[in-house]
């Protein structure tokens, strides 16, 4: 076939070609098109005097952009071509010589005729028109100014960084919030949705404009991924398109192999498109940050000192990172991938991509069962809700997830076929762990709610049903946690029944005794485990889309439950306190009015601190605003008041890794004694300087339950509100200064929520009537948002410093 004197290659037969030859043959009848323009278009006569007319190529460069620039032409794909001249006259000539043949043979082309002046001018206003040329090369003529053109552009492009980034990132954000996000969907746009090919495009160009280091052979491999993918969906599909619709992902999965048990394998398809599609737009989301961060930044501001906050023991916030600290040991420490996790999510930032490098590459193997200090940052971790997704999708990233639990591996992206579902099942889970971050105050084990909630639907990733299937899983993977046997007994349950709720509540009668009665004898009778599985029921909703949990459901699920509550007779009863024994005085110091000692004494996740001091209004509050000035996490307290004298026994964790000091702490129990030591505003000046110790804005919950201890009428007032610094100190504050004696005490911190269980009784030692009660809860409301009773106390000893 010819057109116009030129050979046209048989373009049927391209989309069979590998793409080098497509490249290959392309370029060829291009640049013959280009030859017999030149050679076809008589140059204008010389003017008198003039110089003489050029001929050949010239000053004329036929230039590619987009993909073929990129040398990856897709079948059925378009032409997009610069005609580059450098004012010959007859250069319109020549461009009707090259195009008209082009759409004679039936290929769709996007066209454009510059000088290098007029293409570096667009380019420097239009942000595509400057993308697209950041890819120019040269196909046929003037080498030249192909190059002269390339240099251009480049240097346009770096000095118009700061005005076409911003445009570029919001026009990405745009079509991710049109289109998606390529992980996440069943039919995948593999060109414009997010974590998609034009991900890889923008990489390289704000790699271009020296902002960033040029993507790495990971992004380059993913990329290569989804451009074989999109070349084997237009074969099959004999059209260009750029969506994985679902009819087509059998033939393509089978023309690119992936295959199981002898058959194309879809799922193993999508599996490995989201794979790809979460390594882009994961270094995408780190690439905007960094180009954010670059755009800000004052002329003079990279030469300041920036400042290095401590967040947790091994790890500070540096700028908008968590970095590791100068005396970090990564080698030696293999709690410090949690605990910086856990740290980074808590103050609502991210791990660096350099700290992420060196913990992937020196950490050792966490033991087996998990310490008790690593579990304990694995739950501070889950428990800081939403702020955790991006963290727990770093860990991923880089595979120190897997490392933690092996298990993960099997539902990595695995897709979920159910137009309920959002997410691939990875995601799906660490959706619901922050849903149910939501919902810690509402349940009386916190722990063993996130951890179900992370690990209900871990059976998706073998045979059979994933319920059953995942029981036993999930059972094995909280042992090696090292939780209790009660507890591991517990999330087995939670994850073999997490649908009972939701499926009963949807297809029986609930006002069917037998009903109620089949759902008291599956849960085993257990209250505790109908409130856990109801929160997990909610956050497994919440976690899949609307459909799945809507307003209607979610009133059918709470009818169930309050009447299978009503049915096994009320709500349970708070534990008692750990047992805590003093421990001998190590340090003696006088006090205004007394003598004042502190013992110290190592015990398993932590230290214990035994105080006496002369008793005193407010003093159980004052040690804990000292601890909480010491860096130190109270876990658990007990008091003893014999005369006039108080023993307060204290386990604490400490925050940087510095155990206690007795010296320390007596010095300072005596000056808070003495009134010398201003806790209140120490601890308030600590909240404003640590941003990440915001509380988080749902209101406290404020609950009682009655008990009786050594013979005293003793309430458990059980708090649960949002973590900050001088929460426990304010607490207790309020409540001696509404006459309540604390004589023990239970503490926990999980993420941003506290969960404290007080023993308190009034001075006379009769039950606390309903109007004190009222007060009560008035006054630790109020604290619970920051404000301090009078006498001001305010302290929460297990908050960050």
């Amino acid at each position: 076939m010819t057109s116009r004197g030129t050979t046209v290659p048989d373009l049927g037969s391209l989309p069979d070609l590998p793409r080098a030859e497509r490249v290959r043959l392309l370029d060829a009848w291009l640049g013959s098109l280009l030859a017999g323009a030149v050679a076809g278009t008589p140059p204008p006569r010389q003017s008198r005097g003039g110089t003489a007319p050029r001929t050949g190529t010239d000053g004329v460069a036929l230039v590619a952009v987009g993909s073929l620039g990129r040398r990856e032409p897709p079948p059925h794909g378009d032409l997009d071509l610069v005609l580059v001249h450098d004012g010959r006259p007859e250069v319109a000539a020549l461009a009707d010589a090259v195009w008209y043949p082009i759409w004679d043979a039936g290929v769709r082309l996007d066209h454009s005729v510059r000088s290098v002046s007029e293409a570096v001018s667009v380019a420097s206003t239009d942000v595509k028109a400057g993308l697209g040329l950041l890819d120019a090369r040269l196909v046929a003529g003037d080498a030249g100014l192909a190059a002269s053109l390339r240099t251009a552009t480049l240097a346009s492009w770096r000095q118009s960084a700061s005005r076409l980034l911003p445009e570029l990132r919001d026009l990405r954000r745009g079509r991710a919030r049109q289109v998606g996000e390529l992980a996440f969907l069943l039919e995948p746009d593999l060109k414009e949705a997010y974590g998609g090919l034009r991900e890889g495009q923008v990489l390289r160009a704000v790699a271009a404009a020296q902002l960033v280091d040029e993507p790495s052979a990971e992004v380059e491999a993913a990329y290569a991924f989804l451009l074989d993918v999109r070349d084997e969906l237009r074969r099959r599909s004999g059209r260009p398109t750029d969506v994985l619709v679902r009819q087509e992902q059998r033939p393509v999965a089978a023309a690119l192999g992936l295959v199981t048990d002898g058959a194309a394998d879809e799922d193993l398809l999508l599996r490995e498109v989201s794979l790809a599609g979460r390594r882009l737009a994961f270094v995408a989301d780190d690439t905007w940050r960094r180009v954010e961060a670059a755009l800000v930044r004052r002329p003079r501001a990279r030469y300041r000192r920036v400042r290095r906050e401590p967040l947790a023991e091994g790890v500070v916030r540096q700028g908008d990172e968590v970095v590791l600290a100068r005396d970090a040991r990564p080698a030696a420490d293999p709690g410090l991938v949690l605990r910086g996790a856990a740290a980074a999510a808590r103050a609502d930032l991210l791990l660096s991509p350099y700290t992420l490098k060196v913990l992937a590459v020196h950490s050792p193997p966490v033991p087996e069962p998990w310490p008790a200090e690593v579990r304990w940052s694995f739950l501070r971790l889950l428990a800081s809700g939403r702020s955790a997704v991006p963290v727990l999708e770093q860990l991923d990233q880089e595979g120190l997830l897997s490392r933690l639990l092996p298990e993960w591996d099997r539902v990595r992206s695995l897709p979920q076929r159910h137009p309920w579902h959002r997410f691939t099942v990875d995601r799906h889970l660490v959706e619901a762990a922050a849903a149910a971050a939501e919902l810690t105050r509402d349940v009386d084990r916190p722990d063993l709610l996130l951890v179900a909630a992370l690990l209900h639907d871990v059976g998706k990733g073998w045979p059979g049903d994933h319920s059953v299937v995942g029981a036993p899983i999930a059972a094995g993977m909280a042992e090696r946690m090292g939780f209790a046997p009660a507890d591991v007994e517990v999330l087995g349950t939670l994850v073999r029944h997490h649908l009972l709720l939701p499926d009963t509540a949807t297809r029986r009668d609930i006002d069917d005794p037998a009903t109620i009665e089949r759902v008291a004898d599956t849960i085993g009778r257990d209250v505790q485990v109908l409130q856990l599985l109801h929160a997990l029921a909610q956050a497994d909703g919440a976690a899949t889309s609307a459909s799945a949990w809507s307003p209607w459901k979610a009133h059918l699920v709470a009818h169930l439950v309050a009447r299978v509550q009503a049915h096994l007779g009320g709500t349970p009863v708070a534990e008692p306190d750990p047992v805590l024994h003093p421990t001998e005085p190590s340090v003696t110091q006088a006090a205004e009015d007394g003598t004042v000692t502190v013992g110290v004494e190592d015990v398993a996740d932590g230290q214990q601190v035994t105080i006496g001091a002369p008793d005193a209004p407010g003093l159980f509050s004052r040690l804990a605003g000292v601890l909480a000035l010491n860096q130190l996490d109270v876990r658990a307290a007990k008091v003893n008041v014999a005369g006039h004298r108080t023993t307060a026994v204290f386990a604490v964790r400490p925050r940087f890794g510095r155990a206690p000091q007795p010296t320390i702490l007596a010095d300072a129990v005596r000056a808070a004694l003495e009134g010398t030591l201003p806790l209140a505003e120490r601890l308030r000046q600590r909240e404003a300087d640590y941003r990440q110790d915001a509380a988080r804005s749902a209101p406290p919950r404020i609950s009682w339950h009655d008990s009786e201890v050594s013979g005293e009428a003793t309430s458990i007032v059980e708090v649960r509100a949002g973590d900050r610094a001088g929460l426990l100190y304010r607490l207790t504050a309020a409540l001696a200064a509404e006459g309540l004696d604390v004589t023990s005490a239970r503490i926990e911190t999980l993420g941003a929520d506290a969960a404290d269980y007080f023993y308190v009784c009034n001075h006379a030692g009769c039950p606390i009537d309903a109007e004190q009660r009222a007060r009560v809860e008035a006054a630790l409301g109020a604290a619970s948002r920051g404000a301090a009773p009078e006498p001001a106390h305010s302290g929460r000893s297990d908050s960050p410093d």
